[in-house]
């Protein structure tokens, strides 16, 4: 393990994690609290960002494996992990095609299916 790379990932996620809930204060205050605005609008910016950087950083930008992990993986990982997960699955597009759709059933299903889990765990505990 790099601990300058663990270090990296944690400064970058603290501020993408202040970040999220900065935009999902001022997205809940501007259009109202009816709707997850803050939650859509972090994944949408996320997922375009991570997209954008990934390419620059691939065919344009040589960035250290520090700044890559500090935005990458920190902030955009802090920010919402939907950008890791966008990039995950087209990037299993790429190299395994049909599969990167079981990945997203899997990785819904499963994910919904552990959250009520543990909410049913909770009214169990309580």
């Amino acid at each position: 393990m790099n601990l300058k790379l663990i270090i990296m990932a944690g400064l970058g996620g603290a501020i993408g994690s202040s970040m999220r809930y900065m935009v999902g204060v001022f997205m809940g205050s501007w259009l109202g609290r009816d709707f997850p605005w803050g939650t859509i609008t972090v994944n949408i910016l996320g997922s375009f960002l991570m997209g954008l950087l990934v390419g620059l950083f691939a065919d344009k930008y040589v960035v250290s494996d520090e700044m890559k992990t500090l935005i990458l993986v920190g902030f955009l990982g802090g920010f919402t992990t939907f950008s890791s997960f966008s990039l995950d699955t087209a990037s299993l597009f790429g190299a395994q095609g049909y599969m990167s759709f079981a990945y997203v059933a899997a990785s819904l299903l499963l994910g919904f299916s552990s959250l009520w889990g543990g909410l049913q765990l909770a009214k169990v505990v309580l």
